[in-house]
């Protein structure tokens, strides 16, 4: 039997006149290729989930989207994706207007149904480690001058290193060597005070 979220219904019922057969004609693809499909609403718009989140839809003033959950580990042999879209809410298939610009339902009910067999494999999208962030390098000019000043060099060795970048950056972004005393100076001063470069916006 056909699992149905009422919620789904009353959203398709609230849609634009032109995303309603659109909407309805995709969550009939995604029943037909997956029969134990559960649907639910998450962040506002409808969910099919199979051993997790498996796609979703969505409609706007002037298009629906369509999204696969892993659609970076599906294969596309038809060529009717575009993967990289969805991170602009765009979806794998683009702005949707009519039922025209999706493809063949054939197709589709392929689709999905992969989608449902790599949730049945357990397979997890790979994360995007982030990049190491690059080594801080004092100048040796902004060392010498942090010696000479004992509670300032005790704060800065006391900070985490994105306060140390923070002050650094800040003195050797000085386009003029006036500038740059100017502000090493102030940092040698906030640093005797035990503040960071920017703690005049740090709550209190």
């Amino acid at each position: 039997m056909v699992k149905k979220d009422k919620r789904i219904d009353a959203y398709i019922s609230k849609s634009q006149g032109f995303a309603k057969p659109i909407l309805r004609h995709l969550r009939s693809i995604v029943h037909k290729a997956c029969p134990n499909v559960e649907e639910t609403m998450r962040w506002g718009f409808p969910h099919f989930d199979y051993e997790g989140i498996m796609c979703t839809m969505a409609a706007f003033k002037a298009h629906c989207v369509f999204n696969f959950w892993k659609a970076s580990l599906m294969k596309d042999p038809h060529k009717v994706m575009n993967k990289t879209s969805a991170k602009d809410s765009m979806g794998q298939f683009g702005r949707i207007t009519s039922l025209t610009e999706l493809p063949k339902s054939g197709i589709l009910l392929s689709y999905v149904k992969e989608a449902a067999r790599l949730n049945e494999k357990g397979l997890k999208i790979l994360k995007t480690p982030k990049p190491l962030k690059k080594e801080i390098v004092i100048p040796s000019f902004f060392m010498a001058s942090l010696k000479k000043n004992k509670k300032a060099f005790a704060t800065f060795n006391s900070f985490s290193p994105s306060h140390k970048r923070d002050y650094v950056e800040w003195v050797l972004e000085a386009r003029t060597d006036e500038t740059r005393q100017r502000r090493l100076a102030t940092t040698l001063e906030w640093l005797a005070q035990g503040k960071s470069r920017n703690w005049k916006y740090e709550k209190k």
